[in-house]
């Protein structure tokens, strides 16, 4: 792999914008490809003991690729509201927001032109750090305020992090948050069932079919969502269970244990012996197993991902907590800072 870390052309949109892409290297070997298309990490490769580099993130080949199916989110910073938003609507200060509805009459990381399918103004490049800021208008997807994102991507060693923040001019609700998709084996090697997934939750939201909340926090107990012990995804996915049977595998909010920046998961693919963990100060963690990857999505390697072929650990504030605020709070007001960390440390 070349050594140039300069930003390249990563093709055009049908607008004829062109996106670029980024690459952030560490001393060690980890070398980290970003577009300004929707803050998307599109490659993470991490280096083994013998010097080689494995690509362990799914991705789009090219811009094109990345618009025939944004609707997998691959990689991408979501928002302004990751998750879903019951029926496309919530109140705020005693009005009712009316929002874009993407997915089935509700709105789905945040909405049908959310921050994925945006082209982010690069602040700053350099070759171990990204800074992309992005301005959502006043009445984006139907949101309130103006509303100003920055993303900072760095990399040091053996970890990769990205900082949050926004701000906004009027009350609003903001939920960004990061769709990478995992592959310990490397993309484009088949599916993660023979991983093992810890989560430091004990409790987890069950959610109707259309992924929504259907009351509160559950026992982990006893489910195949007790993921306090390192467990096989496959077999998770697989169980008898009416949440996963409706999700078609595990797509839920894990409800993290303790405050601050802390662990909340560990992956591992025993065959290789690489490992990642996940470190973050939102209180909740949505894991998805790829279940909607259906064979059209385009690949980095070229192959089209299918069900399963990647794991979306994506810290957050809980599905629909702008109308469930006893899950967690959403608002932001003018004067105040939303501020989140996601921190990967990888092991080989």
């Amino acid at each position: 792999m070349s050594g140039d870390t300069a930003p390249r052309s990563f093709g055009t949109l049908p607008d004829g914008r062109e996106v670029t892409v980024h690459t952030l290297s560490a001393p060690g070997g980890l070398r980290l490809r970003v577009l300004d298309l929707g803050a998307t990490v599109q490659a993470l490769h991490v280096p083994d003991g013998s010097g080689r580099t494995t690509n362990v993130v799914l991705g789009h080949p090219d811009a094109a690729g990345c618009t025939a199916r944004p609707e997998a989110y691959l990689g991408a910073v979501v928002g302004r509201y990751a998750n879903r938003i019951a029926g496309s609507r919530f109140d705020l200060d005693g009005r009712t927001v009316e929002l874009a509805p993407n997915e089935d009459g509700n709105t789905l990381h945040g909405g049908p032109d959310g921050f994925h399918r945006r082209l982010w103004r690069t602040v700053s490049a350099g070759r171990d750090a990204l800074v992309l800021e992005l301005v959502s208008p006043d009445g984006d997807q139907g949101f309130p305020g103006e509303l100003t994102v920055r993303a900072t991507y760095s990399v040091a060693d053996d970890v990769v992090t990205l900082d949050l923040e926004a701000r906004t001019d009027a009350p609003t609700v903001v939920n960004p948050a990061s769709h990478v998709y995992l592959n310990l084996a490397g993309e484009g090697s088949g599916t993660v069932d023979d991983h093992l997934l810890l989560v430091e939750a004990d409790h987890y939201l069950p959610v109707d079919r259309a992924g929504l909340p259907t009351g509160g926090l559950e026992d982990v107990t006893g489910t195949p969502f007790d993921l306090t012990v390192p467990a096989r995804i496959g077999d998770r996915v697989r169980a008898e269970h009416p949440q996963t049977v409706a999700a078609g595998g595990i797509d839920h909010s894990f409800h993290l244990r303790g405050a601050g920046l802390r662990r909340a998961a560990r992956l591992e693919h025993p065959a290789t012996g690489r490992s990642v963990e996940l470190f973050t100060d939102q209180p909740a963690l949505q894991v998805y197993t790829g279940n909607s990857l259906d064979g059209t999505a385009p690949g980095s390697s070229g192959r089209r991902y299918r069900q399963g072929d990647g794991v979306a650990l994506e810290p957050q504030r809980h599905p629909d907590s702008p109308n469930r605020p006893e899950l967690s709070d959403p608002v932001l007001r003018p004067g105040r800072t939303y501020r989140s960390r996601t921190a990967w440390r990888f092991r080989s």
